[in-house]
């Protein structure tokens, strides 16, 4: 009798498995949001579980809201991502409900080639709806100031002092920030895919929104900025793009090749 390996999910946040990130201190702050990016469907049966309120989302918000109408309940908010099935149910729903009978067929026929699927299908009627069960813990920060190096990436930290103006010679000895963009792609649901970009805030004279707008707009499919649960931004970009993404913040917004990196099997990968 052979024996395999196990593999078991560490959480990125506090390094403990993700059942008992509950019980530590930056449960909500932290674990919680690692685990939603990381691992959704885990994420919702762990959620179901827990003994503790989710805080600081907007779960927590429509939760609270519910009890002072009287009304509405916890069980409303959904407690899964969506299935494939689903995404393209309210795609179709949204653009083309007299093609709803035509689902099963499509899904059979793009088996394993779904994000294609959904790409062709921007591209046609326009953008994705979002599922609900990521969008109630999205960060309800939307301000205009995403073009900020605030927050840290790989270690590199600007500090208040450095952002204030300064007067005379001084105003010309600002401190730079070194740039570095880091490109993962992570998946999620077995076969689906997402890229994340991190580091586009350490690129001078450029907006995240600007970004992630091109970004959606090259790849036909849903493209947001979030915020890190260790501090920072970061994009999300739907299916699997890396090495075009990569290629894309070379070639359009300038950055050089030796400060793009590719994660490769936990690997930092220079473009260069």
């Amino acid at each position: 009798m052979t024996m395999e390996p196990r593999k078991v999910l560490y959480c990125g946040a506090c390094g403990m498995p993700p059942e008992y990130c509950e019980y530590g201190p930056d449960y909500e702050t932290h674990c919680n949001p690692w685990l939603l990016k990381h691992d959704p469907n885990m994420h919702a049966e762990l959620r179901l579980k827990s003994k503790r309120p989710i805080k600081n989302n907007k779960a927590s918000a429509a939760s609270n809201a519910s009890n002072e109408e009287g009304d509405a309940s916890a069980d409303a908010l959904p407690t899964r991502p969506w299935t494939t099935e689903e995404r393209l149910r309210a795609f179709y729903e949204k653009y083309v409900p007299e093609k709803l009978d035509g689902i099963p067929a499509l899904l059979e026929k793009y088996q394993g080639k779904e994000d294609k699927l959904f790409m062709a299908l921007v591209k046609k009627y326009g953008s994705e709806p979002e599922d609900p069960y990521v969008a109630q813990f999205d960060s309800d920060s939307d301000d205009d100031d995403d073009d900020s190096v605030e927050g840290k990436m790989g270690g590199l930290k600007v500090s208040d002092k450095d952002k204030k103006l300064r007067r005379g010679a001084g105003a010309k000895t600002v401190n730079k920030v070194d740039t570095r963009v880091v490109i993962q792609k992570i998946l999620r649901n077995k076969r689906k895919a997402v890229t994340i970009v991190v580091g586009m805030d350490t690129v001078p004279d450029i907006k995240l929104k600007d970004v992630a707008k091109a970004f959606s707009k090259r790849f036909a499919g849903s493209s947001s900025v979030k915020d890190m649960a260790g501090g920072g931004k970061e994009i999300i970009i739907q299916g699997d793009h890396s090495e075009d993404v990569a290629t894309m913040i070379i070639d359009k917004f300038k950055v050089s090749p030796d400060c793009v990196f590719l994660d490769i099997d936990g690997e930092f990968v220079p473009m260069t």
